[in-house]
């Protein structure tokens, strides 16, 4: 990681009202991954919400209120859970979840007892490098599916970030992404009021839904079978982990393996997916959507995620604002993440330049070129779509698998070639 740190907004230089606007800017950035997958596996959506932005605030806590992330719903257990829903019931994969997210706490303290300077050498720049760069080109399809439904307003969307980005004056600078979803929403609307699109915006879910009302809770189960279908997931999403915490500290220039650690991190992820899943909700994970934004904005103050989980909790409250905020179109969602997502990858590209790693060495382009293809490529792939390697009963993300293969290739081939 490079000793200089980037230039950034950091804790304390804002007043509150501009951390609300900005806590608000990532609530959005959030919200459409978080409701994605209640939606597809059927656990209900006004607790995901909740139990993300409770979980934001429990990582926050035992992580000392240093680390600027957002704990959102995990797409690695989409499969998984739609599975033992149909064998068990979702109580049961609820529960496989609970025991899923208590694993954390083990690795935690291994982390912990072993040494993060040990941890550290485990993963030098040849391999962090590429593995970030593999999270945000893992996540370029979805962008490209959303953006695809209309590319003139995802369009628009990606000019009017670039345009505040790059000309924005004072604090306007550092709200692309609330302005160019704030621009795409109003640009939708015309296209459905002047029949240009008419099926670009649908607002049938507002009318419906209640301005007021609490999530329904649901409490997990337990089954020995269960939890050895569900649990394993676990090693794919702490490696994972691993890698957005590698990526949210080379966006900031912080070192969050040490400071606060890398056991608090694991341990702070592993709670809030344990209390998610022991309310109702979807295994929480360290989102790579909200990374972008910080890498977009360099607002850097971890009040900005807090700030965004009270938003999550206060829209879990109410239905119909919830509604509102789900209706933002594919599109606008799409041109946004076409920016967010790439801005993921080029942190992988930073990291390996600042960090001055020699590709004149086969030994680091053989790293590099595994965990790319690897990672971005997989295994198989299952009916979300995503690359999965099959390993008995556990399937391996492509990020996963990657990553560990770059590992070990790093311990075992000379330094010098």
């Amino acid at each position: 990681m490079s000793t200089s740190k980037p230039k950034g907004i950091r804790s304390g230089e804002l007043p509150l009202y501009k951390l609300i606007i900005l806590g608000m800017q990532h609530t959005f950035t959030m919200f459409g991954a978080t409701v994605l997958v209640p939606i597809l596996t059927g656990l209900d959506i006004s607790v995901a919400l909740f139990t993300a932005g409770i979980g934001t605030w429990i990582f926050h806590f035992i992580t000392k209120f240093k680390v600027p992330v957002f704990l959102g719903s995990s797409f690695a257990y989409i499969p998984i859970i739609g599975a033992v829903g149909e064998l068990y019931g979702l109580e049961y994969a609820l529960g496989g979840i609970v025991v899923a997210g208590l694993s954390y706490i083990a690795l935690s303290a291994l982390v912990y007892f072993v040494g993060v300077d040990k941890v550290r050498s485990v993963f030098p720049p040849i391999v962090t490098g590429p593995i970030i760069m593999v999270i945000g080109l893992n996540l370029a399809p979805v962008a490209i599916r959303s953006a695809s439904e209309n590319w003139l307003l995802a369009g628009i969307c990606v000019l009017t970030v670039m345009l505040v980005s790059i000309f924005g004056k004072g604090f306007f600078r550092v709200l692309p992404i609330l302005t160019g979803l704030l621009v795409g929403y109003a640009c939708a609307v015309i296209f459905k009021v002047t029949g240009f699109a008419p099926n670009v915006l649908d607002f049938s879910g507002v009318a419906n839904a209640d301005l007021f009302g609490l999530p329904a809770f649901t409490f997990p189960k337990f089954s020995l079978d269960a939890i050895l279908l569900v649990a394993p997931i676990a090693i794919v999403t702490m490696v994972e982990h691993i890698g957005d915490v590698l990526a949210v500290g080379s966006t900031t220039g912080d070192n969050f393996v040490k400071d606060p650690g890398l056991h608090r991190t694991l341990l702070g992820d592993g709670v809030a997916t344990a209390f998610a899943a022991f309310l109702g909700g979807p295994a929480n994970t360290t989102y790579s959507e909200n990374t972008g934004v910080l890498a977009l904005t360099k607002v850097f103050d971890p009040w900005v995620m807090r700030i965004a989980g009270i938003f999550a909790v206060v829209l879990s409250m109410s239905p119909k604002f919830g509604e509102i905020i789900r209706a933002v179109p594919g599109p606008v969602i799409g041109g946004i993440s076409i920016i967010l997502f790439g801005m993921i990858a080029s942190i992988g590209v930073r990291t390996v330049v600042e960090n001055k790693v020699d590709f004149n060495l086969s030994r680091n382009l053989i790293i590099g070129a595994v965990i790319l293809v690897l990672g971005i490529g997989g295994g198989v792939f299952d009916f979300w779509g995503q690359p999965v390697f099959v390993f008995g009963s556990m399937k391996f993300s492509g990020m996963a698998l990657g990553a560990i293969i770059g590992i070990i290739l790093n311990k075992i081939l000379p330094q010098d070639i």
